[in-house]
């Protein structure tokens, strides 16, 4: 399973940027999708994930700000990311839980990330 992820950049901060994750692979099922992120010298975060059926799930730091969706026929997640801000700055990694065509044990899968600078 491979996840690619693009859409990151350099942004003033108020700004909006939309980031695009695209699942491709032996794919059987995808649940859960998400995006995650990692600011520089600071552990991983998490950001929003979206279910198989829509339920979404946000950080209270992006909560009103950002919008996570999913193209179910196109195996992609997306984050529409308004009113950033500088603490956005960070590497965004794509997330998947996935059920392969070769085995039937949920896997988890992370893309390589994109990073997304905002500037004050």
């Amino acid at each position: 399973v491979q996840l690619v992820e693009s859409g990151g950049g350099l942004v003033q901060a108020g700004g909006s940027l939309r980031l695009s994750c695209a699942a491709s692979g032996s794919l059987f099922s995808i649940r859960t999708m998400g995006w995650y992120r990692r600011a520089p010298g600071k552990q991983r975060d998490f950001v929003a994930t979206i279910t198989g059926g829509g339920t979404t799930n946000y950080a209270a730091s992006v909560e009103g700000r950002f919008t996570i969706s999913r193209d179910n026929i196109k195996n992609t997640v997306y984050l529409q990311m308004n009113s950033l801000k500088p603490e956005d700055t960070a590497v965004y990694h794509c997330y998947a839980a996935v059920v392969t065509t070769l085995s039937p044990i949920l896997g988890e899968y992370w893309g390589q990330g994109t990073p997304v600078t905002v500037s004050s």
